[in-house]
């Protein structure tokens, strides 16, 4: 399996993350209800802001994932005292399988997006910022070493704050 991420191409890829987004599987992205003119006016506001970036993964040459990093110190978890310089806040939303799901490709992707936060992006740090109803996502986390900091309100949610070492994610990764 050959993993990509890839600057979004919000021209081209605008209709298919919105098909992501209004599927069932992402509720927790709370964004299902967008038409096609406000997901293309979300991706357009990440692009035009340097604290923030959107990024488009590929499995196999097929878009799979889509991946949102950002400057936490800045967006969303300003407040949180645990969030220092040199960390990297990410989201991840994998499309719905479209036929029969693919054993391992949930985690095969995780471990993808938080090696290139690391090693593309220079984070020190991975933190984000699931819904705490969101099991599979706090399992997926876990799997790549996240470790849940604590509980936060943020606007729609109650968040487990977590965060990702190198060094978690290196030694997690030698024990796959």
């Amino acid at each position: 399996m050959s993993i990509r991420i890839l600057p979004l191409d919000r021209h081209r890829y605008a209709p298919l993350v919105q098909s992501w987004l209004a599927h069932p599987a992402s509720a927790f992205w709370q964004m299902g209800n967008l038409s096609l003119d406000d997901v293309r006016d979300y991706l357009a506001g990440v692009a035009a802001d340097p604290r923030q970036d959107a990024w488009l993964g590929f499995v196999d040459d097929e878009p799979t994932f889509l991946v949102e990093t950002y400057d936490p110190t800045v967006l969303l978890l300003a407040d949180a005292p645990e969030v220092r310089a040199g960390d990297l806040g990410m989201h991840l939303l994998v499309s719905p399988p479209a036929g029969v799901p693919v054993h391992g490709l949930t985690s095969a992707v995780m471990e993808a997006t938080v090696a290139f936060c690391f090693d593309e992006l220079g984070a020190e740090r991975v933190v984000v910022e699931p819904d705490v109803r969101n099991a599979r996502i706090a399992a997926k986390n876990a799997e790549v070493g996240f470790r849940v900091l604590r509980e936060i309100e943020l606007p729609g949610k109650r968040a487990s704050l977590a965060v990702c070492t190198r060094h978690t994610f290196a030694a997690v990764g030698s024990r796959r």
